[in-house]
C-alpha cells in the first residue's frame, strides 16, 4: 500500500516538474527527454518517470516515439489555431454555466483574482511581468476563477487540458512585442461583462481576448522554425 502511494506521489512530482519546464521554456518543443537523466536529476524511481511521461503524453505535452523514448511535443501554427478555436468553444461553455450558477462567493473570487494579478503587474521588477512565475500563477487563477462555478466536471477537465496547452504557446509570445495591447483592459472588460451576467458580451470578449494572444504568438520564431522543419 505504501509503495503504491509513494509511486503515485513520485509520478505526480515528476509530472509537475517536467510540465513546468515545458511551460516555462526550459524544455523546448521537440527536445528529447532522457529517462535516465530525469531519474538522476529528480531523484525518483524509473517507474515513476515512465508513469509521469505517460500521463504527460496523454495531456499532449510530450510525445512517445517507438523505440526512441519521449520528446517534448512540437508546435505549429495549424495546431495553435485549432487549439484556440477549441479552447474558445469549451471555455465559453464553462463560462456560460458559471454565470448561470455563480453566487456572491464566485464573484468575490473573481474580484480577488483580478486584484492579485494587477498588483503583481504593478509591483513586478521584471521588464515584462508575464515572464514571472507569480504573475503566471495569478493569471491562471484568474481564468480558473471565472469558470469556477461551472458544474460540469468533464467540461472543467477539458478546459484545464486546453489551458495548459495554450500556456505552452502563450509563453512563446512573452519575448515578442504586444502591438501596444492593453491586457489589463481586456481582462477588465471581460470581468465587467461576467459580473453583470451579460453572457453575450462576456463570450464575445473571451474570444477577442484569446485570439489577441494567438495573433501575437503566430509571430514566434519557434513557430516559423517548426514550419520550416516540416
Amino acid at each position: 500500500m505504501n509503495d503504491t502511494t509513494n509511486k503515485l506521489t513520485q509520478a505526480d512530482t515528476v509530472c509537475h516538474i517536467v510540465r513546468s519546464e515545458i511551460l516555462d521554456g526550459t524544455l523546448l518543443p521537440g527536445a528529447k527527454l532522457n529517462i535516465k537523466a530525469l531519474e538522476a536529476r529528480i531523484g525518483v524511481s524509473l517507474g515513476a518517470i515512465r508513469e509521469a511521461l505517460s500521463r504527460l503524453s496523454a495531456e499532449g505535452m510530450v510525445v512517445a516515439e517507438a523505440r526512441r523514448g519521449y520528446r517534448v511535443a512540437t508546435v505549429s501554427k495549424e495546431e495553435l489555431l485549432d487549439l484556440t478555436k477549441t479552447r474558445v468553444e469549451i471555455e465559453s461553455l464553462c463560462l456560460a454555466q458559471a454565470m448561470q450558477y455563480g453566487d456572491v462567493e464566485w464573484e468575490s473570487r473573481i474580484v480577488a483574482a483580478v486584484h492579485r494579478m494587477e498588483r503583481l503587474q504593478d509591483t513586478s521588477d521584471a521588464v515584462e511581468p508575464r515572464s514571472t512565475l507569480p504573475w503566471n500563477e495569478a493569471h491562471a487563477e484568474f481564468h480558473e476563477a471565472l469558470v469556477s462555478a461551472c458544474r460540469s466536471e468533464w467540461l472543467l477537465r477539458l478546459r484545464l487540458l486546453l489551458y495548459r496547452q495554450s500556456e505552452r504557446y502563450r509563453l512563446l509570445s512573452v519575448p515578442l512585442g504586444t502591438d501596444h495591447r492593453d491586457v489589463r483592459q481586456e481582462h477588465q472588460i471581460l470581468v465587467d461583462a461576467v459580473l453583470r451576467r451579460d453572457e453575450k458580451a462576456a463570450l464575445e470578449q473571451l474570444e477577442v481576448h484569446f485570439f489577441a494572444t494567438t495573433k501575437i504568438i503566430l509571430r514566434s520564431p519557434l513557430l516559423a522554425e517548426a514550419d520550416t522543419d516540416r
